[in-house]
């Protein structure tokens, strides 16, 4: 493994995630296999390899953040789009003995595309949602969040495209789908 980070750039609001300028190389058999970054004629050079004839893909990014109500990250949701958006998970959790009942919201980009009701029956769920007018699955449980207490974590997947039992309507015609088979997944710790 081979690294040059020391010319990165950083966008702005991007975070940790450099933008530019450095790479990340895998190296096997004298062959760049994986390659992170933007700087493969660098790699190349450095490690005395050839680069890989086949591209790497992106298969999933995985992130966590911690939270009280309200959990924020960015991701790209439609491969083919190089747009990072920025998604926001709210949720209002009953208190003892309050007549409120549960409820999440999944904003992107300051737009709420869903908004979960009753979630104490509907923990666990999924939804197709569009993102750019491209579909994106996303499935959710948050059941611990509302049975085991402080500290529990939720998970959220965010898979770019129709679910299979729609990408054609009864027309026969099919549904715009990047086909990738990428997932952000998100994992989400209450802290309170």
């Amino acid at each position: 493994m081979f690294w040059d980070l020391r010319s990165a750039k950083f966008a702005a609001g991007s975070g940790a995630e450099p933008a530019g300028g450095y790479y990340i190389a895998l190296v096997s058999n004298d062959e760049v296999v994986l390659l992170l970054g933007d700087g493969m004629k660098d790699a190349c050079k450095r490690t005395k390899s050839r680069a890989s004839l086949e591209d790497a893909v992106l298969v999933c990014r995985r992130e966590s953040v911690f939270g009280g109500r309200s959990f924020a990250a960015r991701a790209r949701l439609v491969a083919k789009r190089s747009k990072e958006h920025e998604i926001v998970i709210d949720c209002t959790l009953a208190a003892a003995g309050s007549s409120r009942y549960p409820e999440m919201w999944i904003t992107v980009d300051g737009f709420v595309l869903l908004h979960v009701k009753s979630l104490q029956w509907k923990f666990r769920g999924n939804e197709t949602l569009l993102v750019d007018q491209a579909p994106v699955q996303v499935i959710w449980d948050v059941h611990d969040w509302l049975f085991a207490g402080p500290g529990a974590q939720a998970v959220f997947v965010f898979k770019p495209g129709a679910p299979p039992e729609i990408k054609e309507d009864s027309g026969g015609n099919s549904i715009e789908d990047d086909g990738t088979d990428f997932c952000f997944f998100l994992q989400a710790r209450r802290m309170e």
